[in-house]
């Protein structure tokens, strides 16, 4: 199916270069772009400065040299400085008509040579901080373009002054939502703009369906935001500002007969102060931190989501008793003070408990009337704007991964179905779940993304990836 690239404004699009050299002298890393060979860089492997080519730059021989896939940034440690480079990558599919990219493997570029004048302490401290760098190689979860930025949703995009897309990709880019922000900030001190390349962390999943005599584009993508990063346990609730753990917005793009339409969701952890304490139990225990600043925590979370997204619905997801019960109701009783906010309990254990997963009809007929009148996003085959999303749903579990997946992708399904009978592929007595075969392709789509982000934020797949995938659960937890 062939997807025409969107265009915003009239303005030549900015691209980077697809394929870098990297040429390895002993005294430096020399990085130049393949299409334009007098275009690049190098990096001292002294002192890790970086320069701009000149001819005698690119005298010699180097020692070693090899094709780059992109330049994730650099990073200073107590002595040295790292450079990451994309060693190897995958498309994956597209984004709006251009090519997205999954990082498959990357290196560090060591420029420390400075360690022989160094002091004992400095080389231990330096050893003990890339052992920590190292763990960057293996991030998982990447991907990037080289023609679009993928961290705005179509919606946002559509928003877009005149000449947007020709300013650099980091320049188009949503911070919040480029992983590699803080390690670009070298790169873009030295105007390096070609040579920029923002990176998600989440999922982009991509599935095409064949629904009656219309083919349809369904692509998931999922953006981790990174101002609270950090692992299951180690990082849970909100900081002082607001700023929610594995805070994820999810945008499930349909594009059809000529149409494109976007659905947005978001989860983050439960936007309190909170922690869980880490020991060999099964459960750690939670805790909710009694601090004067709580009601000002969430207050500043969902005024920051109102100002995004518009109207918010958020949906509790958690256990109404024990330990998970003490931090929920923690919860409601200070969303009784947030205005223009819809928060919804519903224990999904409770509900849903031997595999009853088609109790969440319970849940939507609670929050129906309002979740349509959110709507969704619709462009149409002019380009020109038919709806616009209004409003987001917020839901959270616990750790706000398996039972969250498996009530976002049952709320992604119902929009799917207004979508697909607005634009006139379904009837409104149709559904995608009647076709077997497209409907397991749809199912899959969002089973490989909650298994992406879950290893993101816990190490493991998800839990309930088989409820997702088959609607039946082998695992229950």
């Amino acid at each position: 199916m062939d997807i025409e690239p969107s265009l915003v404004g009239s303005a030549e699009r900015f691209k980077l270069d697809h394929e870098l050299e990297l040429h390895e002298f002993e005294d430096k890393f020399v990085i130049k772009s393949l299409q334009s060979p007098n275009q690049g860089f190098w990096i001292s492997r002294r002192d890790g400065n970086i320069n701009f080519l000149d001819d005698e730059t690119c005298s010699g021989s180097p020692s070693r040299t090899s094709t780059i896939y992109g330049v994730v940034g650099t990073i200073r440690l107590v002595v040295g400085t790292y450079v990451v480079v994309i060693t190897s990558c995958k498309e994956v599919g597209s984004f709006l008509g251009y090519p997205v990219y999954r990082v498959m493997s990357m290196r560090v570029l060591a420029c420390n040579d400075a360690l022989k004048f160094s002091t004992g302490q400095e080389k231990k401290d330096e050893a003990y901080f890339m052992t920590l760098l190292n763990i960057v190689e293996s991030t998982p979860g990447l991907y990037y373009s080289y023609e679009t930025d993928i961290t705005l949703n179509l919606q946002r995009r559509n928003k877009l002054v005149e000449g947007w897309m020709s300013k650099p990709l980091w320049k188009q880019a949503d911070p919040r939502y480029v992983w590699n922000r803080h390690l670009s900030e070298e790169l873009i001190e030295c105007k390096l703009d070609r040579f920029i390349v923002p990176i998600i962390q989440g999922s982009f999943q991509v599935a095409e369906l064949k629904l009656k005599d219309s083919h349809a584009m369904v692509t998931l993508v999922s953006r981790r935001c990174n101002r609270r990063l950090g692992t299951r346990m180690w990082r849970r609730g909100a900081n002082l500002e607001g700023d929610a753990a594995n805070f994820i917005e999810t945008e499930q793009l349909l594009e059809t007969e000529g149409f494109r339409s976007s659905f947005l969701q978001v989860r983050g952890s439960i936007p309190l102060l909170w922690e869980q304490i880490v020991d060999l139990s099964y459960k750690p225990h939670l805790s909710v931190i009694k601090h004067e600043q709580t009601p000002l925590v969430v207050e500043r979370h969902f005024s920051d989501l109102s100002q995004r997204y518009g109207e918010i619905i958020a949906i509790d997801l958690t256990e109404k008793h024990g330990e998970e019960g003490q931090l929920s109701a923690a919860y409601a009783a200070e969303m009784k003070n947030v205005p223009n906010v819809r928060y919804v309990p519903f224990d999904f254990h409770g509900h849903c408990k031997d595999s009853n997963f088609d109790n969440l009809e319970i849940l939507y007929d609670q929050i129906s009337e309002d979740a349509e009148k959110q709507r969704y996003f619709l462009i149409d085959r002019e380009g020109n704007v038919q709806e616009e999303q209004r409003g987001v749903i917020r839901s959270n579990c616990v750790d706000s991964l398996d039972r969250t997946n498996v009530t976002q992708c049952y709320l992604a399904q119902k929009a799917l179905n207004l979508q697909l009978q607005r634009i006139g592929v379904l009837s409104p007595s149709e559904c995608i779940s009647m076709f077997d075969e497209e409907y397991g392709k749809y199912r899959a789509l969002w089973a490989e993304q909650g298994d992406e982000i879950s290893l993101e934020y816990t190490g493991t797949h998800a839990l309930k990836g088989d409820i997702v995938r088959y609607e039946k659960y082998y695992y229950y937890y």
